[in-house]
């Protein structure tokens, strides 16, 4: 538990102020953005939001996976969400080498041979982000009305681009 001492007591102070109890759980701005887990990314501030506004849905390299898509019919139908933000970044990971090169990172600084995953690294950001918003359009299981967009947050500048 000593390695969590840190975590425990920045709990214990939020606590203290913690005036969020009357969410509910629902997307109030109907919004879900799907974007990296790059700690560099605060989505809500990002777009102007705050706790209760929409939902965030992060994994490494911020692809539209089957876990992602899951996530989003639950979110569109039961939770509010209507508009989908899927907002990959700059100077990421997942986009500055290929699927052998993360493998062998990972081998050569843990030892672990990780090659049974499918990473989703891309040298084609943008392209992947295409791909990406279409896979979330054409997903028989959303509603007609939900809308996506892609944007590419800039790390250094803080400003989202607009692909679509």
């Amino acid at each position: 538990m000593d390695r969590f001492d840190d975590v425990l007591a920045a709990n214990q102070n939020f606590a203290t102020t913690f005036t969020s109890e009357e969410l509910t759980g629902t997307a109030v701005k109907g919004l879900a953005i799907v974007t990296c887990m790059d700690s560099r990314i605060d989505p809500l501030r990002i777009v102007g939001m705050h706790a209760g506004d929409a939902k965030i849905l992060r994994n490494a390299g911020a692809r539209v996976t089957d876990d992602v898509l899951r996530t989003l019919v639950l979110a569109t139908h039961l939770l509010g969400v209507n508009r989908v933000l899927v907002m990959p970044h700059t100077d990421c990971r997942m986009a500055s080498t290929d699927e052998a090169g993360i493998h062998a990172a990972i081998s050569q600084k843990s030892g672990v041979d990780t090659r049974s995953l499918d990473f989703q690294t891309t040298e084609d950001q943008l392209g992947a982000l295409l791909k990406d918003i279409v896979k979330i359009e054409s997903y028989p299981l959303l509603h007609d009305e939900v809308r996506v967009m892609g944007a590419i947050y800039d790390v250094k500048s803080g400003l989202l681009t607009a692909v679509n």
